[in-house]
């Protein structure tokens, strides 16, 4: 069956493309807490809009398979991951010093399912990587990943696992560099800080700059030993808008993509970034923040597109559906569909919104100022990265669906590190389709933990940043279940205030 869309009209990209996208059910029961913006609700609002535009029936829709707590050791510290999975709003109180220490509380606060979160979104942005990886798909959409906060040692910015530095080491076992691109209104300091000193992951991230959170992410941020010039910081002003943004995005993006070569490109597309978010101050329309998707579209080039932040949930809804349609080269139509989310989207009930007036406080010059920076910048790279010859870890395979496996509910690996009490099912309202059982990592020669977690210099004598990770290819197990479209959901979902 072809699970590509129509083309869009748009010269060179006017081809159709594989989409697989990643989504659990259960994601919009997750609640961060009265009064925090975050809402995972919007997964679901935004699930619902694609299943009523009929989009779920032009890709393959999977479940993905909770990421195991190895799976996250891979980035993370094994003492910070062991705090996420035990820590619960009962014993928080009994561990005040821990929860200083990993910066969980206000921002990034303890509620009921917080560890299987983190496990649901990474494993879909993982899961995403793997298909890529196999060439089972062009892109892969995870709109419940992009949390490009989290730290190797810390919760930070309403984000507690890095799914895009684990997506990125599992893309890196195939190609030898990968791009990621940031349009989230917030600096993506996560993912760069973890590959500050490689020239494998170049990172680019469009952000608010100023007094705003994170307060990284200056123009003269570019990376450090190996890593010099890979890193591009592009700061940004109040209200800039569609315009503005492509004076810079796509000059900027076209160098990236003809001196660096990427062979996957991972986009994080952070809706905070749209006008009238709650938390934002940019002035973007969807059909602006989705001329980026549509842009690294054309390049032809595997790609990886990642939620992020968004915190007027109508518009996330909205935004991520358009771009969903973008990635098949379909165009949706402006009126939205009835569905069981519809009241939200009042009064008009249309896809697209329009800007506000806002003052745009990014002058042509300043705009002109950063574009010539940055490509200067750029233009010190002579050409793409060489990759130092080193064994390569076995690749991820994709099993064949186990017709014998009755229960598909029952997906732990026997040698999960998950303890007996968590090895239960995860609860679930789509039916199974086809299920893709996990495999065994390959078994890794003694002595090598360490570089299992991936703080190992990369078969060279210098030593890496400790702000940083090693980018060696890492063995991390494909967490997905395939599954059919889900129609609609359930009357009995909780419905959130509206943002």
């Amino acid at each position: 069956m072809d699970t590509g869309g129509n083309s869009l009209p748009s010269g060179p990209d006017g081809v159709k493309r594989k989409v697989s996208y990643f989504y659990d059910p259960e994601v919009g029961n997750y609640y961060y807490g009265q009064g925090h913006p975050m809402k995972p609700h919007r997964i679901r609002m935004t699930h619902a809009l694609l299943a009523h535009y009929g989009l779920l029936q032009n890709m393959q829709v999977y479940k993905p398979l909770p990421a195991r707590e190895r799976d996250l050791c891979r980035f993370h510290a094994d003492d910070y991951v062991n705090f996420l999975r035990s820590i619960t709003p009962e014993t928080q109180q009994d561990q005040l010093r821990q929860l200083k220490r990993f910066n969980v509380g206000e921002d990034c606060p303890v509620f009921d399912g917080l560890f299987s979160f983190c496990q649901t979104y990474a494993g879909g942005s993982v899961g995403g990587a793997v298909k890529l990886n196999h060439n089972i798909c062009d892109i892969a959409i995870n709109w419940a990943g992009g949390l490009h906060h989290a730290k190797k040692c810390e919760a930070s910015g309403f984000c507690y696992v890095n799914d895009i530095v684990l997506a990125i080491l599992e893309l890196l076992k195939q190609h030898q560099r990968v791009l990621y691109v940031d349009i989230d209104i917030h600096h993506g300091d996560g993912v760069e800080e973890a590959f500050y000193t490689s020239d494998r992951v170049m990172t680019v991230s469009f952000h608010k700059f100023g007094d705003y959170f994170p307060g990284t992410g200056d123009i003269r941020d570019i990376g450090y030993s190996k890593g010099k010039y890979y890193s591009l910081n592009v700061p940004l002003d109040d209200g800039i808008d569609d315009e503005s943004y492509h004076f810079l995005f796509k000059p900027i993006i076209g160098k990236v993509m003809e001196v660096f070569k990427p062979g996957a490109v991972v986009l994080q597309c952070g809706a905070d970034s749209l006008s009238g978010d709650r938390l934002g101050c940019f002035n973007l329309s969807i059909k602006g923040h989705a001329e980026c998707v549509k842009f690294m579209r054309s390049f032809n080039v595997p790609l990886l597109l990642l939620g992020g932040g968004g915190y007027t949930i109508r518009n996330v809804a909205r935004c991520w559906c358009y771009e969903t349609g973008v990635a098949l080269g379909t165009e949706v139509d402006d009126q939205l569909p009835q569905h069981e989310y519809y009241e939200y989207f009042g009064p008009d009930y249309t896809l697209h919104v329009a800007p506000s007036n806002m003052e745009n406080k990014n002058t042509r010059q300043l705009l002109e100022e950063i574009r010539n920076n940055l490509l200067d910048n750029l233009s010190k790279l002579q050409h793409a990265p060489s990759v130092q010859f080193q064994e390569r870890p076995p690749d991820t395979e994709l099993p064949e669906a186990d017709e014998d496996q009755d229960d598909a509910d029952e997906r732990w690996d026997p040698d999960s590190d998950m303890e007996v009490d968590e090895k239960r099912p995860i609860p679930s309202r789509v039916k199974r389709e086809a299920i893709e059982p996990e495999r065994k990592d390959s078994e890794a020669p003694k002595g090598t933990a360490e570089q299992a977690r991936g703080f190992d210099n990369m078969a060279t004598n210098e030593t890496l940043s400790t702000k940083s990770v090693d980018v060696r290819p890492l063995a991390i197990d494909e967490p997905t279940v395939k599954v059919e479209q889900e129609t609609s959901n359930k009357a009995s979902d909780p419905i959130y205030p509206k943002s």
